[in-house]
């Protein structure tokens, strides 16, 4: 099977994060097709592995990762092969990812020129906490290799096809969720004398949070519940929202001024305030070596490059520059496929060929290097 009716097939099929069965079911039967190793991992993951032919005195590696979830989102593309799974859309290009892994792997299998060990990892549950990264790193499946490279890619539409971006270092922002319940007490909206009013003090303490917006840091309040009426006040009010950040120190420093804000609040409104701070995906931090290589690569393949703004997106592939060198970088797509994470995405198939070609002399180059 090819690298295009391998994705049109996994566009066609989408299943939400940690519920990729027949996802997987289609990756391992076409991996056994042609003869790749292969096992599950992170109960609804794949993790791929080729030896190479060249004979090494080390346990070098590089893992080569793919996203495989979907979202909940309808489709509305119209094509052919459009989602058969109502509600359900690969409106993030992961279909895409998988399919360029998928090719790189055929292509270093049939000629395994290489010392060492490729690892195709096809990862669940990119979209939502804890991260398919995360469970995919606690069974330890790297544990005594040498690992010189974990790479990854996303589809980018405001790059035109042939076109790779790169940012070196902090590239993509560490996500947290934010959840508040203001108690306080209610009552009739015409005695204020007799109310702790929660309606206030989540609206001063929204106030105060988004006043720690600056330009490496994020924080959004997305969602505000108060069930109270016209002349009733409610006795709690809930928020929920984001936070992103580029680094440790940072967030760190934000997680307390969030937990100091919400309790002045509550001293000037009487109000009792708890706060629950989600941990979410670290930063994206790519190997300053790995991005120098990568572009010289890209460029000897004649694709063009370009170098990458910051980004308050998150991603779990930050778990892994936790742990390895890293290298996280974009595929062009062509302005034409529209807003990811909307029902009219619909990203340049021809961007499969020159990402699964980049992929895999990336791998041969990094693997082969002294």
């Amino acid at each position: 099977m090819d690298t295009v009716a391998f994705r049109r097939h996994l566009h066609a099929h989408p299943e939400l994060s940690f519920r990729e069965r027949e996802t997987a079911a289609f990756i391992s039967a076409q991996l056994a097709a042609a003869g790749i190793e292969h096992r599950p991992i992170a109960g609804t993951g794949v993790l791929a592995r080729i030896e190479g032919r060249i004979p090494c005195d080390d346990r070098r590696t590089v893992v080569l990762r793919a996203d495989i979830d979907a979202l909940p989102v309808e489709e509305r593309t119209g094509l052919p092969y459009a989602s058969g799974n109502p509600g359900v859309m690969h409106a993030c290009g992961h279909d895409m990812h998988a399919a360029v892994l998928y090719g790189a792997l055929l292509r270093l299998a049939a000629a395994p020129d290489f010392c060492g060990t490729v690892f195709g990892l096809f990862q669940p549950g990119e979209e939502c906490n804890p991260g398919g990264a995360s469970l995919v790193l606690a069974e330890n499946p790297f544990e005594g290799c040498d690992v010189r490279a974990v790479v990854g890619e996303h589809v980018e539409p405001q790059l035109e096809v042939g076109t790779l971006g790169f940012r070196a270092g902090k590239y993509m922002a560490a996500s947290d969720e934010l959840r508040f319940r203001v108690q306080g007490t209610g009552g009739h909206g015409a005695l204020r004398g007799q109310l702790k009013d929660p309606v206030a003090a989540a609206a001063e303490l929204a106030t105060a949070l988004l006043d720690l917006n600056e330009p490496e840091r994020v924080l959004s309040i997305g969602r505000i519940e108060a069930a109270g009426a016209t002349n009733v006040v409610p006795d709690e009010v809930y928020m929920e929202g984001t936070l992103r950040t580029f680094g440790e120190a940072d967030r760190t420093a934000a997680h307390s001024r969030i937990a100091e804000l919400a309790a002045a609040t509550d001293v000037r409104h009487g109000t009792k305030t708890a706060v629950d701070i989600n941990h979410g995906y670290p930063p994206v931090v790519n190997d300053s070596r790995l991005v120098g290589l990568a572009a010289a690569q890209a460029a000897a393949l004649g694709l063009h490059t370009e170098m990458l703004p910051l980004r308050t997106t998150a991603e779990d592939f930050g778990f892994y520059c936790r742990r390895y060198p890293a290298l996280f970088y974009r595929l062009g797509v062509g302005a034409a496929a529209g807003r990811p994470h909307t029902g009219t995405f619909a990203p340049d198939e021809r961007a499969l060929e020159a990402g699964t070609d980049f992929m895999r002399s990336l791998a041969l180059q990094i693997l082969n290097e002294p």
